[in-house]
């Protein structure tokens, strides 16, 4: 990967910062702890947490779409808002910034993944008034999870599907996944085999993560997120045949031939709490949070230009 990771200690968190932590903090509870479990057997729920989302994008000025459809006898939505673009050359140029809002059975879903939820959300209202070439879309999907997850009722397989008969030219697309974790113990981070040799065993990092279609995007990303961004970061693009590797909605834009990356604090690799009751609000770190989404925010907006 291009650059060198920011090591040593982090400068004082901004102000700009601090407001954006307290907003996502916010999201997250209300997601992860007012609402709760929110996937298809929990339906009151998971329309609610649609209904949020919604709610917040149209605070922030957006027109909000919904792509409804049927599962297991309910009707399910992915819902997206877009930023258009300012140049008439590049404006059919899609940059999409996506994250599941459901959660696992008998989870909250707190990191997994109100705060790829609440990213996407401050990213959409830090973003709102910016003036891009490209356009810069935010997706929310439905259905990541078992027993949908890499199946065709996965929601982003859905929204990934009508975008290639739609024509739409995605020329990015960023899966915020389970980003709120971080430790600076050490062997805090763990890695599927042989990642273990060559990746730190801390887990303070944000990881920038593709399969090999992807190594042009990945090693962007990671160039930009390092250039103006001090926190830690590390990227990689191999086979998707290595664990993890396609642990989120990225996978299904891959499968259409759309360059797609994760965004993630590597989940199960390093949080204990993964896919279990106890995934609740108050395990996030919302400064750090806060810090690698306002990175994100430049990557973005890097890649819109």
């Amino acid at each position: 990967m291009p650059g060198e990771t920011f090591a040593g200690p982090m400068p004082a968190i901004s102000d700009d910062e601090r407001r954006a932590a307290e907003r996502m903090q916010s999201h997250v509870q209300k997601l992860a702890g007012d609402i709760g479990e929110r996937n298809i057997w929990r339906y009151a729920e998971l329309n609610s947490s649609a209904d949020y989302i919604e709610r917040i994008l149209t605070d922030a000025g957006y027109k909000v779409g919904r792509q409804t459809y049927e599962c297991e006898g309910k009707t399910v939505a992915n819902l997206d808002a877009t930023l258009a673009g300012g140049d008439p050359k590049l404006a059919d140029e899609i940059v999409l910034v996506g994250a599941h809002y459901d959660s696992v059975k008998g989870c909250p879903g707190a990191n997994d993944n109100a705060t790829g939820v609440a990213g996407g959300l401050e990213l959409a209202r830090s973003l709102a008034k910016a003036k891009l070439a490209r356009s810069v879309r935010f997706a929310f999907f439905v259905n990541e999870e078992p027993p949908f997850f890499h199946s065709p009722m996965m929601g982003s397989v859905v929204y990934a599907k009508r975008c290639k008969e739609r024509g739409e030219m995605i020329v990015a697309m960023l899966s915020l996944e389970t980003m709120g974790f971080y430790s600076d113990d050490k062997d805090s981070q763990k890695y599927p085999p042989p990642f273990d040799k060559f990746f730190p065993d801390t887990g303070n990092f944000i990881g920038f993560v593709g399969d090999t279609s992807a190594t042009d995007l990945v090693s962007r990303c990671v160039e930009s997120f390092r250039s103006h961004t001090k926190f830690p970061s590390q990227g990689c693009a191999v086979s998707d045949r290595i664990q993890g590797i396609g642990w989120s909605d990225h996978w299904s834009f891959t499968k259409q031939g759309y360059p797609a990356l994760m965004v993630t604090d590597t989940a199960p690799f390093r949080y204990r709490h993964y896919h279990t009751a106890e995934d609740t609000p108050e395990k996030v770190d919302y400064e750090k949070l806060a810090r690698v989404t306002a990175g994100i925010g430049r990557v973005v907006q890097a890649l819109a230009k």
